[in-house]
């Protein structure tokens, strides 16, 4: 324990001496923080849309006005030619064109039906389809405010349907609520992965590494002296991020046990940092070390659940999301903050992450017997 004591403070003295170190680990995380849940959004808004009236009655413009005073449209033409908003769309003025014929107001109250034409450039199919889900609501709900006079006028005692909704573990959808665990557990990851990676490679590189293997220092020291300083200071930059960042500025606290999800992260740092320590047995050079690290990292963000559902993955990608661990540590992240999941809801990606911890520090450990 002596010797361990002594790599430890070696280790720590190392760390805090390195200037252009200290804000990679400490700064660049928080900051990242505090931006990559402002851009990473999902809810589209401020569609562009421009309007072709051919009606100009009071029932069009008050249809225009719905559209606009929904939060999701920004209003960028309004005109009596198609060819003129279609224009709009070529300059990328604007993304959908709703067309209102002549004669809306009066086939609606004469005929009971009027058709309205819409059209949606669907080079980003993303903003197409939500724009086109959008307009299709808001439609929907105009067409029912409309009816509900006429009804009542003609005593017309029709069947309606309420349908009470109540939005479970993220009441108001804030998107942010869904994003800031995860982007926390991407933070986390790249903090142990990458600098316990780069942090044995300089070993390599200045040679020091040779005088310690000719040294009575045993492995398991050596190994854990490495190690644990990255430990620490991931759970101190997770404390930060969750405790303060993400409590105070995005107002999320955890509904389920911090102490379990403490108790989940420091597992899922241990294989974490072994995935860092083996990616330092198969590098000569910090160069060679981040573009390793930087090759499965994108791999762990992209197939991790972050943005896209495992399950709407293809067969192929399930397989890569299931043999990522950051995939579980998000989903753990999401079901104890959101959900307030228990320990038995958790258990199996517990021991699946404990898995990773003893096969990837394992495998590290035997390659670095092998290649020392």
């Amino acid at each position: 324990m002596k010797t361990l004591r002594f790599l430890l403070e070696k280790e720590f003295r190392q760390i805090f001496r390195n200037k252009a170190l200290l804000p990679l680990i400490f700064v660049m995380p928080i900051i990242q923080l505090l931006i990559l849940p402002l851009a990473a959004d999902y809810e589209v808004k401020n569609i562009s849309i421009t309007v072709t009236d051919h009606d100009h009655s009071s029932l069009s413009r008050k249809l225009v006005e719905k559209i606009g005073a929904s939060g999701y449209f920004r209003l960028t033409g309004y005109n009596s030619s198609y060819s003129e908003s279609y224009r709009k769309i070529e300059k990328d003025e604007a993304d959908l064109i709703l067309e209102i014929p002549a004669g809306f107001e009066r086939n609606l109250y004469r005929e009971n039906s009027q058709r309205v034409f819409l059209a949606i450039n669907a080079i980003n199919g993303v903003k197409a389809g939500l724009g086109n889900s959008y307009l299709q609501t808001i439609l929907a709900g105009f067409n029912n405010e409309i009816r509900t006079p006429v009804d009542a006028s003609m005593n017309m005692n029709t069947p309606v349907i309420t349908v009470t909704s109540s939005n479970w573990f993220n009441p108001y959808m804030n998107y942010r609520f869904f994003m800031v665990p995860g982007i926390l557990a991407i933070l986390v990851t790249m903090v142990c992965g990458y600098m316990c990676a780069l942090n044995i490679v300089k070993e390599k590189e200045i040679g020091t590494i040779e005088q310690i293997n000719v040294t009575p220092i045993r492995i398991i020291h050596f190994i854990l002296g490495k190690l644990i300083p990255f430990w620490v200071i991931g759970i101190f930059v997770f404390s930060v991020g969750l405790l303060i960042v993400a409590r105070l500025i995005y107002g999320i606290v955890p509904l389920g046990s911090i102490l379990l999800l403490y108790g989940f992260l420091s597992v899922y740092l241990i294989a974490m940092l072994g995935f860092g320590l083996l990616v330092s047995t198969y590098a000569e050079t910090q160069q060679q070390a981040m573009s390793i690290a930087f090759f499965f990292v994108m791999i762990f963000i992209l197939m991790s659940g972050l943005f896209t559902s495992i399950d709407s993955m293809p067969p192929w990608a399930k397989a890569i999301g299931k043999a990522n661990p950051v995939s579980y540590f998000i989903e753990v992240m999401r079901m104890i903050v959101l959900k307030g999941s228990g320990f038995k809801d958790i258990s199996m990606h517990l021991l699946i992450v404990s898995l990773f911890a003893i096969g990837l520090n394992g495998w590290a450990v035997l390659n670095y017997r092998k290649t020392s």
